[in-house]
């Protein structure tokens, strides 16, 4: 399993590899229009791809690792070592990101939040909190990291947009992977979606031929969160096994996680 770069909520690393096998072999362009930290895009490892997010520091960021690794890399280096005795620092670190945006410091506070936890109030304001008991990786560490990430990402643009915006430019001979905020968690992460409008844009995407995987709620437990997603849109849904998430791990309970996908070929 691969070694993440952007700590990122709602991470599919423990189920990407299996998410990319579900992938066509034969696509042109990979498309993600909800990248976050990008473990899938990592695994399907795309000749050509295109991502977005509507969060401008993550984008930047993402472009910063890929043109300039050692500049995020020093950065997060500076930042480490004020914190590393001293974990006051995160809040003064949070406190100029809310009003820079500067992507160097969201990487550092992304690195040492709590559980990796990306969080922001009703004012777009990033407010998780500091882990505690973690120190964040160690810049050595980071740097072996950030630097197989920048081989992993030289064919891939990012911007910064909707995921609407692809349907103008994705091309049946492409394909996408959806990994949207999900509907039982409206209100937690950076831009929720409407339920109507993403079914729309489903069935534009089927009416393109242009195939999809989309990754969205499952099963927690004894509860069935899956979303009622019209069966026009797919062909096959699968549970993955997710484990036990991490949230769950926070407040100290236990609870078996199985995410739903669907393919629409």
């Amino acid at each position: 399993m691969h070694q993440p770069v952007i700590k990122w909520t709602g991470s599919k690393r423990s189920q990407a590899s299996k998410i990319v096998s579900f992938m066509p072999k034969d696509y042109n362009i990979y498309w993600e229009p909800f990248v976050g930290g990008g473990s899938v895009l990592y695994e399907a490892s795309p000749l050509e791809g295109i991502c977005l997010d509507i969060c401008q520091p993550l984008i930047d960021l993402w472009l910063s690792i890929k043109y300039y690794p050692e500049l995020v890399c020093s950065s997060y280096k500076y930042n480490w070592e004020k914190f590393y005795n001293n974990p006051d620092y995160y809040y003064e670190v949070r406190t100029r990101f809310n009003k820079t945006h500067d992507c160097f410091d969201f990487f550092f506070l992304t690195r040492t939040c709590i559980n990796g936890k990306i969080r922001f109030n009703k004012k777009g304001e990033f407010n998780s909190a500091v882990h505690h008991l973690r120190k964040g990786i160690n810049p050595e560490k980071m740097h072996k990291i950030l630097l197989d990430w920048t081989e992993k990402i030289k064919n891939v643009a990012f911007y910064c947009g909707s995921y609407t915006d692809i349907i103008k430019h994705v091309n049946s001979d492409d394909f996408v992977y959806l990994d949207p905020p999900y509907f039982n968690t409206k209100g937690m992460y950076y831009g929720a979606i409407d339920y109507d409008e993403f079914i729309w844009f489903l069935r534009e995407l089927c009416k393109k031929n242009i195939r999809y995987i989309l990754s969205y709620d499952g099963i927690r437990g004894e509860e069935d969160k899956r979303v009622d997603i019209p069966h026009d849109v797919y062909k096959r849904h699968e549970l993955l096994l997710s484990g036990n998430s991490s949230f769950d791990r926070f407040k100290g309970t236990k609870k078996i996680i199985y995410e739903s996908i669907y393919i629409n070929y």
